[in-house]
């Protein structure tokens, strides 16, 4: 009997020392503290987190405003998280860079922002007061009565709400656009209708990091815009943005990499004005300095193309979506316009959209309205893009909702005596999927043109 318990005793010491020596080789496979480093910085995103260790929902706001865009070590189970993320990543097509999207980050719901934010826009009236007389004045209420002619599929968010900038950088990849063109204001300053949102920024270039999505800036006319406070906004953007991977940079011919920036409204400042930034010999010249760019004004009339070519800027976009509202806007002005840029050494980055209706803000502009005719004007566009062979297509918009412009996902919705315009017989993503089938077809196009 003690000859068995004796035998029993070594073999249970002999498989205590087995297994303390599997854990041993185990360990000296990683080296002590290292973390899985996710490419992706999964660590940022509060729903990532929550998943992870299991504790209470963080207050999403306050997330957004600390983002930070680097992690010590991502938590227990990320390593999971990790490849479930790169298995969609490679479900989605490939990012085409030379496709830019205009973004919006203005809106706000009462679980993140207090009150609804843009969705309640305000009827605008007419310049004409006889002519006012004849529509109606107020403002949306939210909720169910929103200022826009279509009804968003995620309803009346918040561009604070983390889960809502992840839906919508899935929709980019889904559309292959590789850019996002985010409109800016600076830091305290708004447009007449909204909040500052330049505290968004962290959080969208992290999630966009994330889904391999490249962010550059659309610089709107705040009030006081001009050569000095434009340099100093370059500066900002540059110095607080420009280390972050998401951060975009265009390759330009000589091989150097610089951020590009569209400057919408442009033309309110005068050429003259503009040279002090722009050109070389300005007083408060941006190039040739670490915060040199690559930057575009907008086109509306035909005499902007010598302003444009004066005031210094590398290029020229169109950005409305209504063929034929402005010279720059419509597509049979195209070619001229991009004949006149090569000639000049410009960029010319023709603005492409689905439609335009704003009668839900504007009841009286039904003359400019642009019907999607089922996603047949946004290919037409689209195809006259190409037809001129440019370097960038810009698409108006990712989700300015107001304006009808949006590719977004939109949904049939009836409320009181409001019947909101949708994208049947097609499905929610109708423009996303058109978008994808033209990125692809830009890309093998450009290849061919760079033969």
């Amino acid at each position: 009997m003690a000859r068995f318990q004796r035998k029993t005793c070594i073999t249970l010491i002999g498989f205590i020392l087995f297994i303390f020596g599997i854990m041993v080789v185990l360990k000296t496979l990683r080296p002590e503290g290292a973390g899985f480093e996710s490419p992706f910085g999964l660590g940022l995103f509060p729903e990532l987190q929550r998943a992870e260790s299991g504790d209470n929902p963080p207050n999403h706001q306050k997330g957004i405003a600390d983002s930070k865009p680097a992690v010590d070590q991502l938590k227990k189970g990320s390593t999971k998280s990790i490849m479930t993320l790169e298995a969609k990543l490679e479900e989605f097509p490939v990012p085409n860079y030379n496709l830019h999207v205009f973004y919006y980050s203005w809106y706000g719901s009462p679980q993140f922002d207090g009150k609804y934010i843009h969705w309640d826009h305000p009827i605008l009236p007419h310049w004409d007061p006889k002519v006012a007389s004849n529509f109606p004045k107020g403002k949306h209420s939210p909720p169910d009565d929103v200022g826009s002619n279509f009804y968003p599929g995620l309803g009346a968010y918040s561009s604070r709400d983390p889960t809502v900038i992840e839906a919508h950088m899935q929709q980019l990849r889904t559309a292959a656009i590789g850019v996002l063109a985010l409109s800016w204001y600076p830091p305290g300053m708004k447009e007449d209708n909204g909040e500052p949102t330049d505290g968004l920024v962290p959080a969208i270039m992290d999630i966009a990091h994330k889904y391999q999505v490249k962010v550059t800036f659309h610089i709107e006319p705040y009030k006081g815009r001009d050569d000095l406070s434009m340099y100093n906004n370059v500066k900002y953007i540059v110095d607080k943005y420009g280390d972050h991977p998401a951060f975009y940079r265009y390759k330009t011919s000589n091989g150097k990499h610089l951020p590009l920036f569209y400057v919408y409204d442009s033309y309110l400042t005068s050429p003259e004005m503009w040279t002090r930034l722009l050109k070389e010999s300005g007083h408060h010249s941006i190039r040739n300095t670490a915060y040199d760019g690559i930057f575009i004004g907008l086109l509306v009339e035909e005499k902007q193309k010598n302003e444009i070519l004066t005031a210094g800027f590398d290029g020229l976009y169109t950005y409305f979506a209504t063929n034929g509202f402005s010279f720059g806007s419509s597509h049979r002005n195209w070619k001229s316009i991009k004949g006149f840029c090569d000639s000049n050494n410009l960029m010319f980055i023709p603005s492409v959209g689905p439609g335009y209706i704003d009668t839900s803000i504007r009841p009286w502009n039904l003359h400019n309205t642009r019907n999607r005719i089922n996603g047949k004007y946004y290919e037409t566009a689209l195809s006259a893009a190409l037809e001129v062979r440019t370097d960038i297509v810009s698409i108006t918009s990712f989700n300015e909702w107001h304006e009808g412009t949006q590719i977004e996902k939109a949904i049939p919705k009836i409320a009181g005596q409001t019947t909101y315009q949708d994208y049947l017989p097609h499905k929610a993503d109708i423009y996303l999927e058109i978008t994808r089938k033209w990125a692809e077809k830009f890309q093998k196009e450009r290849e061919k043109w760079l033969v």
